[in-house]
């Protein structure tokens, strides 16, 4: 526990926040463009959805390993609605979704 009884004079001390968004154009567009890699990287599940869903073949897909990837979605969800930060809050709200399909579509076939 040493420092964390410290962590209130870092926060006064370093309280003044980045200006959202950004006023660089590189850094705004960064921000934008990692916003959008949060929206289509979860699309990269479709593969095995479609998968699962369509040819009812679940041969290779560990339910335990899904599983485990939805449930470690979970904090990082709430670190990205805590922190008040779009692309982690929305992007691994939308790994949960894609690896809950998954893993429902593995237990059902």
């Amino acid at each position: 526990m040493d420092g964390i009884h410290h962590m209130h004079k870092r926060k006064r001390a370093h309280g003044k926040l980045k200006a959202y968004p950004h006023p660089n154009k590189w850094i705004k567009f960064f921000d934008r463009f990692l916003l959008f890699v949060a929206i289509v990287s979860p699309l990269m599940v479709l593969p095995q959805i479609l998968k699962i869903y369509v040819e009812h073949d679940t041969s290779g897909v560990s339910t335990l390993t899904w599983g485990l990837f939805a449930l470690f979605n979970i904090p990082w969800v709430g670190y990205g609605i805590l922190h008040k930060d779009k692309p982690i809050a929305i992007g691994y709200s939308l790994w949960f979704v894609a690896n809950l399909v998954v893993l429902i579509g593995a237990l059902i076939y």
